[in-house]
C-alpha cells in the first residue's frame, strides 16, 4: 500500500488549473466526461485499497522531546492554525492521504483528522461531535481557532457546526469540497438511510440551514464542479447564503471523488487557508 500514494499523485498530477471565464453548466464535452469518469474510477480502486488504514481513528501525536512536561503543545509561532478535515457519507480519514501530505508540505501546519461512524444518522448529532473534537484540538494545540474542510457530507456536518451549533467562535474558515449544501436529489433509493434523507432539498436540515445567521464569524470557501454526479443539480454544492461571508469556486473536470486528492483543489485549498488576503478563483483541471 506504501506504492499507493504516489501511484495515484502522479495520475492526478497529469492535470492542471487555470482559470475559466464561464463555467459550462451541464454540456460538458463527451470526451471531458470520459476523462473525469475514468478518473473518478482510478480513484476509487486506490481509495478502496487505503479504506482500511483508516479505520482506526486517529491518535494525537505524541509529545515532543524538549516540551515541558505538562504543558500545552503549541503551534510554532505564526498566524497558521489547525485544520481539521472532516470525511464524506460512510467514508473515513484515509480520504484525505494526499491533501493531509500537501497541506504538511506547504509550511508548518497541524492537522488532525475526525472520524465519525458510518453508522451516523443525524447531521446534527455529528456536528456536536465535531464540536468536541474542535474543543479537543484547541485545547491540545493551545489555540483559539481551527479551520476545517470538509468532503461531501462531512461539510455539511461542519457547516451545521458552525451556524447552529455556535462554532462560528472556534472556526476560522470553512472549506467544503462537494458539500450539499441547497440538497441533493441523486439515488433516490439511497434515501432509506437517515442522513441521506437529511441531505434531500427541502429537508428538515437543509431548512435550518436556509434560516437566518447574523453575525456568524466564519468565512466560507465552496468547492464545487461542473462533472459531480453526486450533487443534482451540480449547483446545488454552492453555498449562497444572505448571511455568510461565502466565496464559491467553480472547479471544471473532475468529479465528486477527486476534489479530496486533486492536486489543483489542493492548491486552492491552501491558498483558502493561507493568512492573509484571498484571491481564490475558478479551477479548470484538464487530462
Amino acid at each position: 500500500m506504501a506504492s499507493l500514494g504516489p501511484h495515484v499523485t502522479r495520475l492526478a498530477a497529469r492535470l492542471t488549473v487555470r482559470c475559466l471565464d464561464e463555467l459550462r453548466r451541464y454540456r460538458a464535452p463527451s470526451s471531458a466526461l470520459v476523462r473525469a469518469t475514468a478518473l473518478e474510477l482510478v480513484i476509487l480502486a486506490g481509495h478502496l485499497v487505503l479504506y482500511p488504514t483508516g479505520l482506526v481513528p486517529e491518535r494525537p501525536a505524541p509529545r515532543r522531546a524538549g516540551r515541558p512536561r505538562g504543558g500545552t503543545p503549541r503551534l510554532p509561532a505564526g498566524d497558521t492554525v489547525p485544520t481539521v478535515l472532516l470525511h464524506g457519507f460512510a467514508d473515513n480519514r484515509s480520504v484525505f492521504v494526499l491533501l493531509r501530505r500537501a497541506l504538511a508540505q506547504h509550511g508548518p501546519h497541524q492537522v488532525a483528522c475526525l472520524n465519525y461512524s458510518p453508522l451516523t444518522c443525524d447531521i446534527r448529532a455529528a456536528a456536536d461531535l465535531l464540536g468536541r473534537h474542535v474543543e479537543e484540538v484547541c485545547a491540545r494545540t493551545g489555540r483559539a481557532e481551527v479551520d476545517i474542510v470538509g468532503h461531501s457530507l462531512g461539510g455539511l456536518i461542519a457547516r451545521y457546526y458552525v451556524q447552529r451549533l455556535g462554532g462560528d467562535r472556534r472556526v476560522r474558515t470553512l472549506v467544503t469540497l462537494g458539500t450539499p449544501h441547497a440538497g441533493t436529489s441523486v439515488a433516490p433509493l439511497a434515501g432509506v438511510h437517515p442522513i441521506v434523507r437529511q441531505m434531500r432539498p427541502g429537508s428538515s436540515v437543509i431548512e435550518e440551514l436556509r434560516a437566518p445567521a447574523p453575525g456568524c464569524r466564519t468565512r466560507f470557501v465552496s468547492f464545487w464542479s461542473d462533472l459531480d454526479r453526486i450533487m443534482v443539480p451540480v449547483e446545488s454544492a454552492r453555498l449562497d447564503h444572505p448571511d455568510l461571508l461565502a466565496e464559491n469556486v467553480p472547479v471544471s473536470g473532475i468529479g465528486h471523488l477527486a476534489l479530496p486528492v486533486h492536486p489543483a483543489v489542493a492548491a486552492g485549498i491552501r491558498e483558502a487557508l493561507a493568512p492573509g488576503p484571498r484571491a481564490t478563483g475558478p479551477v479548470e483541471a484538464v487530462a
